[in-house]
C-alpha cells in the first residue's frame, strides 16, 4: 500500500512539475492559478467540494502579496509594510508556499515548478518580492491553521431512514461515489468561513413539506426528466446534463482565467478577481454543507424509490427508478454545484459591473458531446446549472433554486465587505433580488 501511495504521489508530482509548460504566460496570477488548480484537483485526499478551501487559500495569499506591493486595494488579512520587488515573484512564492503547506508530499515537484517559473520569467531567487510572497503565504496559513478542515478520523454520518431523511445511496454507474458511502466531509458544514460571520449566515429556508404540492411538482419533474431509462429528456437536455456533470472548481477557475485574459489587463485587478471569486465559491460551499447537514433532506433516488411512503398521493413510487448519474454522497438540499455556480457568476458580474459579458465554459466531463458552451450573460450559465442538476436526476428544483440564491448572496457579501479599494469607505450591503 505504501508503494502504491508513493507511486501515486510521484505521478502527481510529475504532472505538477510539467504544469509550467502548459499555462498561458499572461501574468503570474493567471499562471499560478492554473498550476494551483491542476495540483489541487490531482490530490484525492481533498475531494470534490473540499478542494475549494485550498484554492481560496492560494488566491487570498496571492492577492495579499500583490496588494502589499501595489497598494490599490485593502489586504484580505496580511499587512506587509514597505513591501517591494516583483509582483510576479511575490505571486509565485505565495502560491507555492500555500500549496506546499497543504500538500507536503508534493514539495519536491512544487519546488521544481517554482524555480523553473522564476527562471523562465527572468526573476531572481533573491528578488524582494519573494520575501513578500513568503510573508503573505505564512499569514494565510497561520490564519487557517485551526479552521476545522480535514480533521483526522471524523465520525461517519449516514443520515436516517425516516421519510424525507437522507441516507447513503447506491451507485448504478462505474466510478465514484462508491456504493452506500457515508456523507462526504460532514465537517465542511462547520468549517470557519473565509468571509461570512458563520456557516449558517445564509442558511436556506426549510424545504417544502413532503405532503405539499410544491414537493410533488418537483418530485414528478425529476422523476420524469432525471431518469436514466425511459426519460422525457431530449437529447439536448441529456447533453446539457452531462456537460455540467463536471468538476466545478476546475471549470470555474478556467472561466476566470479566460475572462481575465480577455478583459483584465493588470496584475492587481486579476489578483482581486481571482480572490473574490474563490472566496465566494469556498464560502458558498460551506453554506451549502451547513444547509445539507441542518435539514438532511433525501435525494431524488431515495425519494422516488420510497415514494409510496411519503404521505403524498401525487408522488407515485418506483422502486426500480435510477438517475442519469449517481446521486452524490451527501444530502440534496441545497445543491453544492448551484451554490458554487451562483457565487462564481455573481462575483464575475459584480466585478465587471454587468452580467452581460460573453464567455465560454469548458466541461471536465469527456462524455459530453458538446465540450464548450458559449454564454452571453453570466446568469445564463447559472440558469443552465439549475436545470442540468434536475436532468441528471440528482436534485429537486427547489434545492437548485435556493442554492443559486445562497451563492449569489455569498458573492454579494464578499464583494461588499472584502478586498475593497483603499479609497472606498462605503459598504453596499443591499442584496440582489432574484
Amino acid at each position: 500500500m505504501r508503494l502504491v501511495k508513493k507511486l501515486c504521489s510521484l505521478m502527481l508530482g510529475i504532472a505538477v512539475s510539467l504544469a509550467i509548460s502548459s499555462v498561458v504566460r499572461a501574468d503570474a496570477v493567471t499562471d499560478w492559478n492554473a498550476i494551483a488548480i491542476q495540483t489541487i484537483a490531482g490530490v484525492p485526499s481533498h475531494p470534490g467540494a473540499t478542494a475549494l478551501l485550498d484554492s481560496a487559500m492560494v488566491q487570498v495569499a496571492v492577492y495579499d502579496a500583490v496588494e502589499a506591493i501595489s497598494g490599490r486595494f485593502r489586504p484580505y488579512h496580511v499587512n506587509i509594510p514597505g513591501a517591494s520587488g516583483s509582483p510576479d515573484a511575490a505571486v509565485a512564492k505565495a502560491a507555492h508556499d500555500v500549496l506546499v503547506s497543504r500538500f507536503p508530499s508534493l514539495t519536491a515537484s512544487l519546488d521544481l515548478t517554482y524555480h523553473s517559473y522564476l527562471a523562465a520569467h527572468s526573476l531572481a531567487e533573491d528578488d524582494p518580492g519573494v520575501a513578500v510572497g513568503q510573508q503573505a503565504a505564512a499569514g494565510i496559513i497561520a490564519l487557517r491553521a485551526n479552521d476545522g478542515s480535514f480533521p483526522l478520523n471524523p465520525p461517519p454520518f449516514t443520515g436516517g431512514t425516516a421519510p424525507g431523511v437522507w441516507r447513503p445511496t447506491p451507485s448504478y454507474l462505474p466510478g465514484p461515489p462508491p456504493s452506500f458511502s457515508p456523507m462526504l466531509a460532514p465537517w465542511l458544514a462547520t468549517v470557519l468561513p473565509f468571509t461570512l460571520t458563520s456557516p449558517s449566515q445564509f442558511r436556506a429556508p426549510t424545504p417544502p413539506s413532503l405532503t405539499s404540492q410544491r414537493y410533488a411538482t418537483a418530485y414528478n419533474e425529476v422523476k420524469s426528466l432525471g431518469a436514466r431509462f425511459n426519460s422525457a429528456r431530449t437529447p439536448e437536455q441529456t447533453d446539457l446534463a452531462l456537460f455540467w456533470a463536471a468538476n466545478y472548481q476546475v471549470l470555474w477557475n478556467h472561466v476566470l482565467r479566460d475572462v481575465a485574459a480577455a478583459h483584465v489587463h493588470n496584475i492587481d485587478d486579476r489578483a482581486r478577481l481571482f480572490a473574490l471569486a474563490n472566496l465566494a465559491m469556498a464560502d458558498a460551499v460551506i453554506t451549502a454543507w451547513d444547509t445539507k447537514l441542518h435539514y438532511v433532506f433525501w435525494r431524488p433516488l431515495t425519494a422516488i424509490q420510497e415514494g409510496d411512503s411519503d404521505g403524498n398521493p401525487e408522488t407515485a413510487g418506483d422502486p426500480d427508478w435510477q438517475p442519469l448519474i449517481n446521486n452524490p454522497n451527501y444530502p440534496d438540499y441545497t445543491s453544492g454545484a448551484n451554490n458554487v455556480t451562483g457565487a462564481a457568476t455573481r462575483a464575475l458580474a459584480l466585478f465587471f459591473g454587468t452580467d452581460e459579458i460573453a464567455f465560454s465554459v469548458t466541461t471536465t466531463n469527456p462524455t459530453a458531446l458538446q465540450q464548450v458552451r458559449t454564454y452571453n450573460r453570466f446568469s445564463d450559465a447559472a440558469a443552465d446549472v439549475v436545470n442540468a442538476r434536475i436532468y441528471e436526476g440528482i436534485h429537486f428544483r427547489f434545492a437548485d433554486v435556493q442554492a443559486r440564491k445562497q451563492g449569489r448572496h455569498v458573492a454579494q457579501w464578499v464583494f461588499s465587505h472584502f478586498l475593497r479599494s483603499v479609497d472606498d469607505d462605503d459598504h453596499d450591503d443591499n442584496e440582489d433580488e432574484e
